[in-house]
C-alpha cells in the first residue's frame, strides 16, 4: 500500500457510526495524528453554510465521506422522506464542501443494496442502474447513486480525485441493536440473545428464510477504505466484500449457534423478504492487491462478546 502522511489532517464525517469509528481505529492503528472530528451536535451535516465553513477553516488533506442515516427494511420502508433527504443533503455538502476546501481526496460509501434487484449474481459493478431498484430501499439507494455519480461529475468538471467504494452488508462493533431498525444480523443476535436469556422455546424471523447475504466485518472495511486511499484514484466505484454469501436460514442458525440458543427457529412468511440475493463481484479488488481476512463465524463471536458487554455497560446502540 502506498505511503499516506501520517501528519496529514483527515476528516472522517460519522466518525461515531459503526463504519467511521472503524475507519478512526484503522487510522490511529496505522499512526495517523491528525484526525478532525465532529459528532453531529457539533457539525450537522446538513446544515450547508456550517460544513463549508468547518471544510474551508479545516483545510482536511483527505476526507472518508462515512456519515449516513442507515436501518434495516423495517426502518428504510416507513422513514422514506427522512432516508433520501438526510443522505442526499449531507453527501451533497460534505462533497461540494471538499471541493471548495481543495481536499486532495475523497472517500464516499455507497452500499451493494443499491444495485438492481435482480442483478445478475455475483453483481459487477457495471450493474449498477441496470434495473428497478428493490422497492422497500428505493429512497436510501437513490440517494447512494446521486452521491457515486456526483463523485464521478466533480471528477469530470473539476478535477477532484473523489473515489468511491460500494460495501457488502456489514456487521461489527458499534452496530445498532435496535429491534425495528437495526440490519439483520444484529436484529439476530439481539433477538437470539433475549430468547436464550428469557428461555423462550422458539424464535420468528422474517421471511422465508432463503435470500442470500454476504456479510463483511466493518474492520474489514476499513482496512479497505485505507488501502483504497493510498492505492486507488480512477472514476466509478470499486466493491468491497468477501464474494461468498450464505442463507438467511443459515445465518440464523449460525447466531443461534455464536449465542447457544437451543429452541426452535420458525419463519414469518408474512414478512418481506427483501432482494433475493446480493453477492458482490470482488474482482476489482482483488487485483488491486486487497481481500477480506475476517470470517463471519470468527468475526460473530467477537461482536456477540462485544454485544453482551455493552448490555453491561449500557452502552448499546438501540
Amino acid at each position: 500500500m502506498a505511503s499516506l502522511d501520517k501528519h496529514a489532517p483527515i476528516y472522517v464525517a460519522g466518525h461515531r457510526g459503526m463504519v467511521g469509528s472503524a475507519i478512526v481505529r484503522a487510522l490511529k492503528s496505522a499512526g495517523h495524528d491528525n484526525l478532525l472530528l465532529k459528532t453531529s451536535k457539533e457539525l450537522d451535516l446538513r446544515d450547508q453554510k456550517a460544513v463549508m465553513a468547518f471544510l474551508a477553516q479545516a483545510q482536511p488533506r483527505h476526507v472518508y465521506l462515512a456519515a449516513a442515516k442507515v436501518g434495516g427494511i423495517h426502518a428504510n420502508n416507513t422513514l422514506r422522506g427522512d432516508f433520501l433527504y438526510d443522505n442526499l443533503i449531507m453527501q451533497a455538502n460534505v462533497i461540494e464542501g471538499s471541493r471548495r476546501a481543495g481536499v486532495e481526496k475523497l472517500l464516499f460509501l455507497g452500499s451493494s443494496c443499491i444495485y438492481p434487484k435482480h442483478a445478475p449474481q455475483p453483481m459487477r459493478e457495471d450493474a449498477l442502474l441496470t434495473g428497478e431498484l428493490e422497492p422497500t430501499n428505493e429512497p436510501y439507494a437513490i440517494a447512494k447513486i446521486a452521491g457515486l455519480k456526483m463523485c464521478d461529475a466533480y471528477r469530470h468538471q473539476h478535477g477532484c480525485n473523489f473515489i468511491s467504494a460500494m460495501p457488502t452488508n456489514l456487521y461489527g462493533p458499534g452496530d445498532n441493536y435496535h429491534p425495528e431498525h437495526s440490519h439483520v444480523l444484529p436484529a439476530m443476535i439481539r433477538r437470539f440473545h433475549e430468547a436464550k436469556v428469557e428461555g423462550a422455546k422458539e424464535v420468528v424471523c422474517w421471511g422465508t428464510g432463503t435470500p442470500k447475504r454476504e456479510f463483511l466485518h466493518v474492520d474489514d472495511l476499513a482496512q479497505a477504505c485505507l488501502f483504497l486511499m493510498g492505492q486507488h484514484n480512477a472514476a466509478g466505484w470499486v466493491n468491497v466484500g468477501t464474494g461468498a454469501d450464505l442463507s438467511i436460514q443459515d445465518l440464523a442458525l449460525l447466531v443461534a449457534q455464536t449465542v447457544g440458543y437451543e429452541g426452535t427457529v420458525s419463519w414469518d412468511h408474512s414478512r418481506p423478504d427483501g432482494t433475493p440475493r446480493k453477492l458482490l463481484d470482488v474482482s476489482l479488488m482483488s487485483e488491486l492487491g486487497w481481500n477480506a481476512s475476517i470470517s463471519l463465524k470468527e468475526g460473530m463471536v467477537e461482536v456477540y462478546e462485544e454485544f453482551k458487554k455493552s448490555l453491561e455497560m449500557e452502552t448499546m446502540r438501540g
